[in-house]
């Protein structure tokens, strides 16, 4: 496969590096790279947008598990909350990684941002993750008040796995009647298992070149089942493409780009939104692959951070 000719010339300079290769073995040290490429990236944060740190009980069983909270300065008016779930394939990154990210769209949007550092796979394969992340999504809106959010007000979203598992959490609070959410704000979401397996349904020959490749997406996924056998009933709660319905989620915000290995099972989760009346926004960027935000110059980027940024508004203003 090769899509160099489809990638939009501004975005060139990411594909340069080759893509990380991911086993078991060379998972710590991935790992860390990630933790620098991130700090490259993402550069300075805001030093008057505050940082706590809290350990909130866990699942059942569960170890505890640490947000941050990212405050802009001002009051503790009853702000707008995001509560946002890092990327990383469900293998790798941390929540701490995200903090430039966290505090420029805290001053930018004039919210709360809660970010939730959940176990990752393979440690904690299925449900950890998901169970973490609504310990961390119950624990905030209990607590709205003394952290100034309106409950009312509450955006899940996340990057990649990030993505998958607001999606998944989505799913988790409709399902068992939990905490209401304004807007499901997915970002390349990883929402499907059988992709680049031989059960995948889209087969997609333009796609997953850059960036977050097919073996990569297989280790992610075989990390994240654990014990689950993925040609069986795979919970939605792990693999949202699998839901039965649909209806009553939040209304979604989902972008992609056209040769992002994501892109078709994005598109088909839009679409099974809108046809179960679901307000739904879905763009796709043509040239773009996983993760081409990180060249935030381009104009593809931009045009991608000035859609999110409409969205949020939206949501945080009703």
């Amino acid at each position: 496969m090769k899509t160099r000719h489809l990638v939009d010339p501004a975005l060139e300079s990411f594909i340069e590096a080759p893509p990380l290769e991911i086993t078991r073995e060379t998972l710590p040290a991935v790992r860390e790279t990630l933790k620098e490429l991130y700090a490259s990236f993402l550069g300075e944060g805001d030093a008057e947008v505050t940082v706590t740190e809290h350990l909130v009980p866990g699942p059942a069983g569960a170890p505890d598990v640490k947000l941050y909270v990212y405050a802009p300065p001002g009051p503790k008016t009853a702000r707008p909350a995001l509560f946002h779930i890092h990327g990383g394939g469900f293998i790798l990154g941390d929540a701490g990684m995200m903090t430039p990210l966290s505090q420029v769209r805290a001053r930018a949007f004039d919210c709360v941002v809660v970010s939730v550092d959940y176990r990752l796979a393979p440690e904690a394969p299925f449900p950890g993750p998901v169970e973490d992340c609504y310990a961390g999504l119950s624990w905030m809106v209990a607590h709205a008040a003394e952290l100034g959010i309106d409950p009312s007000r509450i955006v899940v979203g996340g990057e990649s796995a990030g993505g998958g598992l607001s999606a998944a959490l989505c799913l988790l609070t409709r399902d068992r009647g939990g905490p209401a959410v304004a807007l499901q704000f997915l970002i390349y979401p990883m929402l499907d298992h059988r992709t680049a397996t031989p059960a995948d349904p889209y087969g997609n020959g333009f796609t997953g070149e850059f960036a977050w490749t097919h073996s990569a997406n297989r280790f992610g996924w075989s990390a994240m089942l654990g014990d689950i056998d993925p040609a069986g009933e795979v919970p939605a709660h792990c693999s949202p493409s699998r839901a039965r319905t649909l209806a009553g989620l939040p209304p979604a915000f989902i972008a992609v780009g056209a040769l992002d290995l994501f892109v078709d099972e994005d598109i088909d989760y839009a679409a099974r939104l809108i046809r179960d009346g679901v307000p739904t926004e879905l763009h796709v960027y043509p040239g773009a692959f996983h993760a081409f935000d990180a060249v935030a110059t381009a104009p593809v980027a931009i045009q991608f951070q000035e859609d999110c940024a409409r969205a949020l508004n939206r949501a945080f203003k009703r």
